[in-house]
């Protein structure tokens, strides 16, 4: 299948790679061309517009930063409509408000293009072994014309209803991630500030059932203050903006996402948006040692 990739950052880039390496014919574009580089030694084709990568593709992934970029790779001067053909569709894999993504959805329907959302659990490192978790949210036969590619990428895939589904259930998952940040973080402090080891904190909770991924292989790196990022801190506080905006527009009153929110935009303003989104722990290491 040739399948065209927008948005090489980190989750981006695994994507591709990972579809190259089963087989797909890849055509990629990014906005800074140095991130497709190391595509192109893979064996991707690099295009220099979302146009040129929608006219070469039956299918298109957008994995960028927020719902005002894929509007902007949309439907901007030389975006994918401009490319369009018969046989194209459409899938988001950014991480944007069930809101914004219906009524990109809609703004392709009336281009005559179809949309899926689908975006993933699991990070680059998952997607590298096609593990990741799909959610899938739009016309269920567009789904089924695109499930052996997810196939490629992931280990299971939730189809979940209408266009905005899929990106409402990540902006659910991303709630578990960012608050799960935080009480592991807090858990070290106060294990650390107790006089204990806190690897050994993370050995006992990881003997019990309130054990987590995260505790599990980020954890220990958290402990030696180790935060390379798979998913970037500044884009978890971006991502709690969603989080907070779709809960005001659809009623639910959620006041842990707003307190994460606030404390994750404070560790971003203090310069510390690079780091793992797991990096909250030196953000909240930083204000424990000056409050004491």
């Amino acid at each position: 299948m040739n399948v065209g990739i927008i948005g090489t950052g980190l989750l981006g880039n695994a994507v591709a790679s990972r579809l190259l390496k089963t087989g797909h014919n890849v055509i990629a574009y990014n906005r800074t061309v140095g991130k497709t580089e190391s595509l192109k030694k893979l064996g991707a084709k690099i295009a220099d517009s979302p146009k040129k990568v929608a006219r070469d593709s039956e299918l298109v992934i957008t994995i960028v930063k927020d719902a005002s970029a894929v509007e902007s790779v949309s439907f901007g001067a030389d975006g994918i409509i401009h490319g369009k053909h018969e046989k194209l569709i459409v899938a988001d894999m950014s991480t944007i408000s069930p809101i914004s993504s219906r009524k990109i959805a809609k703004k392709y329907l009336e281009h005559g293009i179809p949309m899926i959302d689908s975006p993933v659990m699991g990070g680059p490192l998952l997607a590298e072994k096609g593990e990741l978790v799909v959610m899938i949210g739009g016309k269920k036969e567009t789904y089924e014309k695109c499930k052996p590619l997810f196939d490629s990428i992931g280990n299971k895939s939730f189809y979940l209803g209408e266009n905005g589904s899929g990106h409402a259930m990540k902006l659910a998952m991303n709630l578990q991630i960012s608050i799960l940040a935080l009480a592991i973080s807090e858990g070290i402090i106060l294990a650390r500030k107790s006089g204990l080891d806190p690897m050994d904190f993370l050995k006992i909770l990881n003997s019990t059932y309130f054990k987590t991924g995260m505790s599990l292989i980020k954890g220990p790196r958290m402990v030696k203050g180790s935060f390379e990022p798979s998913f970037f801190l500044k884009m978890m506080q971006k991502d709690l903006d969603e989080i907070n905006y779709t809960a005001k527009e659809f009623g639910a009153n959620l006041p842990f996402a707003k307190l994460a929110n606030e404390i994750y935009l404070l560790a971003v303003k203090d310069g510390m948006g690079d780091l793992d989104y797991t990096g909250i722990l030196a953000y909240l290491e930083k204000v424990s040692k000056s409050e004491s």
